[in-house]
């Protein structure tokens, strides 16, 4: 451990698994008191305690909550900031997804996907501010998605929600900066998840076809790992990072360069 988050408290959400579980991991061996988030409570708790053995030290209250419900939502953030005295960094991580054409698209499901990705975002940062803007120098990293500013078929809900994730990253930047709270974006391309695992099946892939002909193609020919988002969201919610605000920052294996 470097101690680059030591005694920093942050609420992490879609923490059970995948990018917000390697966040977590990161945090904690960073030093962070954390307060984890994640609507499937039977996974969180067992993350939970795999970092609980892993890091025997730290400091980890969670919550079982969904971000699409703002009335269990905000009563979460208020208890997991309580439990940890404080708040200074809230990484915004839990999405809903939705698959196929804009033209088959109905509106129930633009209703699921914006009420989880954008106003789930919007009710997490509202709930976290007041105790962000006592922390002195906070931090806000949302997770959006390269395919926020690259296009792609088939999944133009998503994308879309997570474009306006952007919007949301520098409209929060420029009304926090005042109270010393930073907003940053990351923008990963394919990532290797437990979530990517359930879609082989659903494409008719095995997970070997899967990993090695399903990323969308970029520099790197190959997948991200998790925990290759992980250390980008800790560089952002780090002072390392600290005249950095309103970024959105790619990490993509390159995608966007081509």
């Amino acid at each position: 451990m470097t101690g680059r988050l030591f005694e920093k408290a942050a609420v992490i959400t879609g923490a059970g698994r995948g990018i917000g579980y390697a966040t977590a991991r990161l945090f904690a061996r960073e030093g962070a008191r954390l307060g984890l988030i994640d609507r499937d409570a039977t996974g969180l708790e067992q993350s939970v305690k795999q970092l609980a053995a892993e890091f025997p030290s730290a400091v980890i209250h969670w919550s079982q909550a969904d971000i699409a419900e703002h009335r269990t939502i905000t009563p979460a953030i208020d208890t997991l900031a309580a439990a940890l005295g404080r708040l200074d960094i809230l990484v915004n991580n839990a999405a809903a997804r939705a698959f196929g054409p804009v033209a088959d698209a109905t509106p129930e499901s633009w209703t699921e996907v914006l009420q989880t990705n954008v106003t789930g975002y919007a009710m997490c940062s509202r709930a976290a501010l007041p105790y962000l803007r006592r922390s002195g120098a906070a931090s806000i990293v949302n997770v959006a998605s390269v395919f926020a500013i690259a296009g792609r078929s088939n999944m133009g809900q998503y994308d879309a929600s997570k474009a306006a994730i952007l919007s949301l990253t520098r409209v929060l930047a420029c009304e926090e900066a005042g109270h010393g709270i930073r907003v940053n974006a990351v923008c990963p391309g394919s990532t290797w998840t437990p979530w990517t695992y359930g879609r082989a099946q659903a494409r008719g892939m095995s997970l070997e076809d899967l990993k090695a002909k399903g990323a969308v193609p970029c520099l790197l020919g190959r997948w991200a790992e998790a925990d290759e988002i992980a250390f980008p969201i800790l560089w952002l919610a780090s002072d390392e990072a600290s005249f950095i605000t309103g970024v959105a920052l790619p990490v993509d294996g390159g995608l966007t360069a081509i």
